[in-house]
């Protein structure tokens, strides 16, 4: 997603939000995102985007052949997934870990798994009916927002540029929404990294977490080696054990 001042990398979650993700993509591809805006920024919680005549049905922009209905996907069965679990509890979900490097939760009871609002998790906003999302408004945590977790469909998450969504002045009406037109701020385009001329895509690696090298940097996540820090915690949150991402060089 590209902005006033640099670009946004997102990697979507197909496996917890397949027809979301699915939404997403045709929006994408149809550009139905470019020229819309980033519509609010609300301190400490959310930044969303999408249409600002979203909810003027004569003023909306179409969703062109995108789904205009689709069940919510809070949650989806956990069997199947590749589950690093987290050594310390947590007060959202009975268990919480990564998979694929998402940072989710997981109840082996009710056989459930989500993916979790940790800064940077994107998801898509919705109305009061649970299903009345379609991956055309999305929002990105921009702070504690565990709350919400179970309650909005979560579609991914930012690997790279969180500082062009997260540095926007706040917005001054209710819930952070900017109130006039000139606070807006506009989207250049929206596009799929496969659709990318190969040397225009961003070259990023991300860190397996079902690995000993994951788990040697939980631990020092948990029990901090630095000097400064003369008291060991012994315990980590789900939300601060940030993934590490880092951009590689083009091939020769």
């Amino acid at each position: 997603m590209d902005v006033g001042g640099g670009r946004v990398v997102i990697e979507l979650a197909p496996d917890f939000a397949p027809g979301h993700v699915a939404n997403i993509r045709t929006l994408a591809q149809e550009n139905y995102f470019d020229g819309l805006a980033i519509v609010r920024s609300q301190d400490n919680y959310v930044v969303q985007w999408g249409d600002p005549d979203g909810g003027d049905p004569a003023k909306a922009r179409p969703l062109g052949s995108a789904k205009a209905t689709l069940p919510a996907e809070f949650t989806r069965p956990a069997e199947g997934l590749s589950f690093t679990r987290l050594p310390d509890v947590d007060g959202y979900a009975p268990e919480v870990g990564f998979v694929q490097g998402f940072p989710a939760g997981r109840d082996p009871a009710g056989n459930e798994a989500w993916l979790t609002h940790c800064y940077g998790t994107v998801g898509a906003g919705r109305g009061m009916e649970p299903d009345s999302s379609t991956g055309a408004e999305l929002y990105v945590a921009i702070g504690p927002s565990r709350q919400l977790d179970r309650l909005m469909t979560t579609v991914g998450r930012v690997v790279k540029g969180m500082e062009f969504l997260s540095a926007h002045p706040r917005g001054t009406g209710p819930l952070g929404f900017y109130e006039n037109e000139k606070q807006l701020v506009p989207i250049q385009a929206v596009t799929l990294a496969a659709d990318l001329p190969a040397e225009q895509r961003e070259r990023l690696e991300i860190l397996r977490t079902d690995t000993p090298t994951w788990e040697a940097l939980v631990e020092s996540r948990r029990n901090r080696p630095e000097e400064f820090f003369l008291r060991q915690a012994g315990h980590i949150e789900l939300c601060f054990v940030p993934v590490p991402v880092r951009e590689i060089a083009a091939a020769p």
